[in-house]
């Protein structure tokens, strides 16, 4: 059954891959030349992808996640620190910016956009401070905000992210393809959208501090006060030559999963882009299979659960552990040793949070052998240690980067109703 779990989460990122999902997208060739940037986690491989199936000449640049990196001909790959940006990302950010000044309108910008983006694309406003930036984006990543949130805040605190990129790009045209890891594929959300309009208002971003007490340096408070910085607006006339194609989502990724169990005999009960709390999350999902068990309801066994988007975690305590270990542990206790569930919780890009484990693997006994190891599980969701629950078990899943991205992944497994 843990075979099971691994190659239906392999099949769901396969579908989602660069290699499967580019080539479809990508545009024909301008009379001028053809530049490539990017920013995320996938930036590399989608650069890779373009590159294997562009038939005239290529030069760019994009950014990626430590580690996630490929061998490019044409395009540089430059790696920086993801979730907390680092003085690489703010090089490779200006870079990007002076590769695409000086464009005119026969050129064509292709820009690669994948989850991650909004820490590797680190370019301060005016007044702002990398360290400025490394501070707050820490306190929203502990904070429970969502992506949505957060990525209003780092877009106007950005001197590239909201739209401004492609206000450098101009007049050329801007073709924008995106692997989308963020709950309802807004294309403004997926890294900060540094090439499409911004609805979201400084005011915003300031309700989104002030709602997570997240207190900011004087020179911050006077930037969000301020309505010159504010970001461009849908309708801008910059936008006029950009066009943007969401190419992977997660959605996708479980429509993989659906066409992977239905073909080893399991019904699928797919619940869809999900947000909130981890645990909460989890509790919910422990409800469901435990009716599928006991009731056949929705569906009956066996049968396969699926969900996917993203959850957030509040952090009180300082284990080790992303959003997926924190669900699966609480998963795990909600089941309560549940007989003949089983369940994978991981993150598409291969890295739960910022360990080195995609996510993890939950299974009948995974109480019972905790509790025999001397572990409270209760404890260690107390402290925010997923990781650490699931490692004493040898119960992580450890895929390494994927290079792509379209956020969480969950799939339970409910092999026989109860009393079967």
């Amino acid at each position: 059954m843990q075979q099971f779990l691994l190659e239906m989460f392999a099949a769901a990122v396969e579908s989602v891959s660069a290699a499967a999902t580019v080539p479809r997208y990508l545009p024909p060739a301008a009379s001028g030349r053809t530049i490539v940037i990017g920013a995320g986690k996938a930036a590399a491989s989608m650069a890779q992808a373009v590159e294997s199936h562009w038939s005239g000449s290529l030069s760019g640049r994009v950014v990626t996640r430590y580690g996630h990196a490929v061998p490019c001909e044409s395009i540089a790959v430059v790696e920086a620190a993801h979730p907390v940006p680092d003085t690489a990302g703010q090089e490779a950010a200006e870079q990007i910016l002076q590769t695409v000044s000086k464009l005119n309108q026969d050129d064509l910008v292709i820009c690669l956009i994948s989850g991650g983006g909004s820490s590797l694309l680190a370019l301060p406003a005016p007044g702002i401070t990398l360290k400025d930036k490394q501070s707050i984006n820490t306190a929203l990543l502990k904070s429970g905000a969502t992506i949505a949130e957060m990525n209003c805040v780092r877009k106007h605190l950005s001197a590239i992210k909201g739209g401004k990129l492609a206000a450098a790009c101009a007049p050329a045209q801007v073709v924008t393809l995106i692997i989308s890891d963020v709950p309802g594929d807004d294309p403004a959300v997926v890294a900060s959208g540094p090439t499409v309009p911004d609805a979201t208002t400084l005011a915003d971003a300031q309700g989104v501090l002030s709602r997570y007490g997240i207190d900011v340096a004087e020179n911050v408070r006077r930037h969000l006060a301020s309505a010159e910085n504010e970001t461009p607006k849908p309708g801008d006339p910059i936008f006029k030559r950009a066009s943007t194609h969401i190419i992977a989502t997660a959605q996708q990724s479980l429509a993989a999963a659906v066409q992977f169990v239905e073909q080893a005999g399991y019904s699928a009960v797919v619940l869809g882009d999900l947000e909130g709390e981890s645990r909460e999350v989890a509790i919910v999902h422990a409800g469901i299979a435990r009716q599928v068990a006991k009731y056949g309801q929705p569906a009956a066994a066996p049968c396969v659960i699926l969900s996917g988007g993203e959850t957030t975690v509040t952090v009180r305590g300082n284990g080790r552990g992303g959003r997926n270990a924190e669900f699966a542990l609480s998963l795990a206790i909600a089941l309560q040793a549940q007989s003949d569930v089983y369940a994978i919780a991981c993150d598409t890009d291969g890295i739960d949070g910022t360990e080195d484990n995609a996510g993890c693997i939950v299974t009948p006994d995974s109480l019972s052998r905790a509790r025999d190891a001397g572990m409270n599980p209760a404890e260690y969701l107390e402290n925010n240690d997923g990781y650490g629950f699931f490692s004493a078990l040898d119960a992580l899943v450890v895929t390494g980067p994927t290079r792509t991205n379209v956020n969480d992944f969950r799939a339970i497994v409910i092999t026989k109703a109860a009393g079967d």
